[in-house]
């Protein structure tokens, strides 16, 4: 077994390499130098016995074990990282979070008065983003997902159940009929969620799922809000997002002969079973935010 106490500054300088995407950020980042980079990971190489980068002029690239490896040791240096945590509880140094475009909202004003303002030794960095940020890779220690989560190694904390709802405008919903089945729902014109990894799709409690035709694309749930009130579209979105419009007759929600299931709302990070004091902190936020927000509209 390969005794690594030893190479903490060489796998650090390898991790800066692979985020920051060169050698020459790296040795930026680390204040030292491009070759010195360059050779610490080669003796890290070395060490390990395995290749980590494709070298090339154009690119630095991860071999299969270096993606491998990069998996597992970025998230120890930074619970190495965040040691003290354990034995202060006050919260200090960067926490770097990605919150769904949907919720910023209501979730950023709260994030910011109760937990940057009285903590100004805290620098919060956040991201406001519905695509499923690589928290390792970009440098994350905490993201807040909607939606069942892909199998992984990070760990996940479950903060509450969203009610999910499919609506329209009203003038649409007249103009094209009113769908009374999933079959009908199949066929009426939606604003679609996009993604990278997988089509758009909506499932029903009753294990049914229908991928519906598009009239507009997006890539956030504010632009599927926005375009459901322009008449483009249906949409299916988070209740607490339509909640108002529906009370004052914007939109319409759509009810079919099966309900639509809630979608988990996680906070995902790679630090394991103990997190820094600062992260369960602002999860303990959200959670108190979701919660509140719920009986607010109840």
């Amino acid at each position: 077994m390969r005794d690594l106490l030893g190479e903490t500054s060489a796998l650090l300088a390898f991790v800066r390499s692979v985020e920051s995407g060169s050698f020459t950020a790296a040795a930026r980042l680390l204040g030292t130098t491009p070759s010195a980079t360059s050779r610490s990971i080669s003796r890290l190489e070395e060490r390990i016995g395995a290749r980590l980068f494709m070298r090339s002029t154009r690119a630095l690239s991860l071999t299969p074990d270096g993606q491998l490896f990069f998996e597992r040791v970025a998230p120890l240096l930074k619970e190495l990282a965040n040691a003290g945590d354990v034995l202060s509880r006050g919260m200090s140094g960067r926490l770097k979070i990605s919150i769904p475009a949907e919720l910023s909202v209501t979730l950023v004003d709260p994030i910011l008065d109760r937990l940057a303002k009285p903590n100004p030794d805290l620098h919060l960095e956040i991201g406001i983003s519905d695509r499923f940020v690589d928290l390792i890779r970009e440098d994350y220690d905490v993201a807040f997902r909607v939606g069942r989560l892909p199998s992984s190694d990070l760990s996940a904390r479950k903060i509450a159940d969203m009610e999910m709802v499919i609506v329209a405008s009203p003038e649409l919903y007249l103009s094209r009929g009113e769908p009374r089945t999933i079959r009908d729902l199949a066929l009426f014109p939606f604003a679609r969620y996009v993604s990278t990894t997988k089509p758009f799709e909506i499932t029903f409690e009753n294990g049914s799922a229908i991928a519906p035709p598009g009239t507009v694309d997006c890539d956030t749930g504010y632009g599927l809000h926005r375009a459901a009130l322009h008449g483009l579209g249906a949409a299916y979105l988070m209740r607490r997002i339509a909640s108002r419009d529906i009370e004052e007759g914007r939109l319409v929600a759509i009810e079919v002969e099966s309900a639509l299931p809630a979608l988990p709302l996680s906070a995902v990070h790679a630090f394991g079973h103990r997190p820094p004091h600062k992260v369960t902190v602002l999860c303990d936020l959200i959670a108190e935010e979701v919660r509140s927000a719920r009986r607010g509209t109840n």
